[in-house]
């Protein structure tokens, strides 16, 4: 009886906790990796790798150097480094990107600066089952010959 109840209040506690906004407030600096569940909101300066599953936003006075990995992305801020995002990069117009992204989507509003390498990896569509069959280079079509 004891033990069904006590169960209970754990898994509110875990839930509560992957839900919640991690926040790096401006004027905080971070050297090292940070690695969560929950969306993060970075208005400080991180220099190392972040790796979550939830949503990533920078702030105007954000600023990242390293490896960012994650699903979804809004940037107002900066990025230097490598970006990897299963989901949408959504750059306002005050972000400033540089490096490597790799993203499925991409969205960038007029006046963003993007100097990076970018990979996006969206929906393939299946190739025909039947092959094409392509002429030899240089023969012209044979037109059939008229009779008088």
């Amino acid at each position: 009886m004891f033990s069904s109840d006590s169960k209970k209040p754990k898994q509110q506690n875990s839930m509560e906790t992957s839900t919640q906004q991690n926040i790096i407030a401006k004027g905080t600096k971070i050297v090292g990796d940070i690695a969560s569940q929950g969306p993060f909101r970075i208005d400080g300066t991180v220099e190392g790798n972040v790796k979550t599953s939830g949503k990533i936003v920078i702030g105007k006075s954000g600023y990242i150097k390293g490896t960012l990995q994650g699903e979804n992305a809004d940037f107002e801020g900066k990025f230097s480094g490598k970006l990897i995002l299963s989901g949408t990069l959504s750059l306002k117009s005050t972000a400033h990107i540089e490096g490597e992204v790799h993203t499925s989507k991409l969205a960038v509003e007029p006046g963003a600066t993007f100097n990076a390498t970018c990979s996006m990896k969206g929906t393939v569509k299946a190739l025909p089952s039947e092959p094409v069959q392509q002429k030899p280079a240089g023969t012209a079509p044979q037109r059939p010959e008229r009779q008088a």
